[in-house]
């Protein structure tokens, strides 16, 4: 059975067990990192050696990094569907998935200066750069959604899935935001998922 270790607060967790959700596929998760300790038992290095989560150990697939796990969990149990099937439209699809992790920098900061620091300590320095440049982004991305329901295809695919868990925490910080319709009508459509609103619709912690 796939194994899969992590906490429910950590958003690259949350890509993964959208994932899950989404091909309904059996599994076992197992409360890893923060507070849950287990990243720091000598075994866990053997899962993955940068001590992070999410990892999993799929009958003896193991794997980490978010990303990659949610590829090769769309590959193997819904390859034409959640993972386009076209060579091209597979590439689209993990090209905005990387753009995700580097695209937006500052995202990291303005998300733990918001939520994981005391006010008395952040660095609100940090935070007003983080806002600017994740606003940037997904500036970007919302010109890019006019006129698409979805980010590369007619229905949800491994390209929504890592960009849909940012636009919950973007949507749900104490900040101002920009009018940024498009976006906001994919993100809308995104709650409506009943997997989404399991996995990633939750308290930011």
């Amino acid at each position: 059975m796939l194994k899969i270790f992590g906490r429910t607060n950590s958003i690259n967790v949350q890509k993964v067990m959208w994932t899950v959700a989404e091909l309904g596929l059996p599994h076992q998760r197992v409360d890893a990192g923060m507070a849950h300790g287990v990243v720091n038992e000598p075994w866990y290095a053997d899962l993955n050696p940068n001590r992070l989560v999410p990892a999993i150990d799929d009958d003896g697939v193991v794997l980490w990094e978010s990303n990659v796990i949610v590829r090769y969990l769309a590959a193997r149990h819904a390859a034409g569907t959640l993972m386009p099937a076209d060579p091209a439209l597979r590439a689209r699809a993990e090209m905005w998935m990387d753009w995700q992790q580097t695209a937006m920098p500052g995202f990291g900061p303005l998300f733990l200066g918001l939520i994981r620091t005391p006010a008395a300590q952040r660095d609100m320095a940090a935070i007003r750069a983080g806002q600017e440049s994740t606003e940037g982004a997904l500036r970007l991305l919302d010109k890019y959604l006019a006129n698409r329901a979805w980010m590369i295809a007619d229905h949800l695919t491994v390209a929504d899935i890592p960009l849909g868990c940012v636009a919950y925490r973007w949507y749900g910080l104490p900040i101002a935001r920009p009018e940024l319709p498009n976006l906001y009508g994919w993100y809308r459509r995104l709650t409506a998922r009943p997997a989404f609103a399991q996995h990633v619709m939750l308290p930011l912690t």
